[in-house]
């Protein structure tokens, strides 16, 4: 595991790390996936703004957990309720685990989701992720810990269409 590794709920205060993480994860590790100009267009500031509405918003079903080994945040992750169309009350979604490019390799990411799963357990009989179908790092983090991929695919449109994500989803059965 990762020495002094401190896994806790996210607050307010938390938005401007967890933007960084956020932004800077999403351009290393969907560099070459997605357009160049989307990526380096990502703003800090706009997931700040995004970050901190979400983490003051009280009556939010989903628990933000964010990781750090010192002062700074270095990864966050994200679950609660399935948000898909075809999910039932007993399935849960981990719908983001995002660490800073330094930390990957390392434990975070598994530390992460370890914890993600302890609570989707505590709450729901299965749970549900989603991942870019072309991202084979991820698909094989989420395969390794025992997620398979259940014939769900979705596109979705970012950046006012500009930007096209084909998905995969898995599934984890819980408990």
């Amino acid at each position: 595991m990762v020495p002094d590794l401190v896994i806790r709920p996210a607050t307010p205060e938390d938005a401007a790390d967890i933007a960084a993480v956020h932004v800077g994860s999403w351009q290393a590790a969907y560099a070459g996936l997605l357009p160049d100009e989307f990526l380096s267009g990502l703003s800090v500031e706009t997931r700040e703004q995004f970050w901190a509405s979400s983490l003051a918003d009280a009556s939010r079903p989903h628990t933000v957990l964010t990781a750090s080994t010192g002062e700074k945040i270095t990864g966050f992750a994200v679950f609660g309720p399935s948000r898909d169309d075809d999910a039932t009350p007993e399935t849960g979604e981990l719908s983001s685990i995002y660490l800073l490019p330094s930390e990957w390799g390392q434990g975070m990411g598994r530390a992460l989701h370890e914890e993600c799963v302890r609570g989707l357990s505590s709450q729901f009989e299965s749970a549900t992720l989603w991942v870019l179908s072309t991202n084979t790092q991820a698909r094989k983090f989420y395969e390794r810990a025992g997620w398979v991929a259940d014939g769900k695919t979705k596109v979705e449109s970012v950046s006012d269409g500009a930007v096209t994500l084909e998905e995969v989803r898995y599934r984890l059965p819980l408990g």
